[in-house]
């Protein structure tokens, strides 16, 4: 897991209420921003970050919910890296995370999802929370 990252030369931060609502804008937002930096909404990356950032927003809404507390967004591209990472930060500090354990469980696999889209991925800590993170080569 990386410890540090390098300088961004572009990024992105929204705090963004911690509802359903928040998750699908937090999707829509990354989307907006990847074409605005010249990433088109039809490219691979544009829509492989679109689904890392709906996984990891779903989570942060329905896992990492304090009532009264958002949940933050972060986008950076790190262009000497050439990567793509995505930040998801909620304010629970339970830094456990849970994978389906069984075949017919109704939920748990989108951190596997996360796993198999993002070159690396982990969980950072914060003085209030976590942070979710995952990278994509660019």
């Amino acid at each position: 897991m990386n410890a540090e990252i390098s300088t961004p030369t572009a990024d992105l931060t929204q705090r963004l209420s911690a509802t359903p609502r928040g998750a699908r804008l937090a999707r829509r937002l990354v989307a907006h921003q990847l074409a605005t930096w010249g990433y088109p909404h039809d490219s691979d990356l544009n829509y492989t970050a679109q689904q890392l950032t709906a996984e990891l927003a779903a989570n942060a809404v329905t896992h990492g919910r304090v009532p009264g507390r958002d949940f933050e967004v972060r986008l950076l591209l790190l262009t000497p890296d050439n990567t793509l990472r995505i930040e998801v930060s909620d304010a629970r500090d339970d830094r456990q995370l849970r994978f389906a354990r069984e075949a017919e469980a109704e939920g748990g696999r989108g951190l596997v999802v996360v796993s198999l889209l993002a070159r690396t991925w982990g969980v950072a800590e914060r003085d209030v929370g976590k942070t979710v993170w995952a990278e994509l080569p660019l």
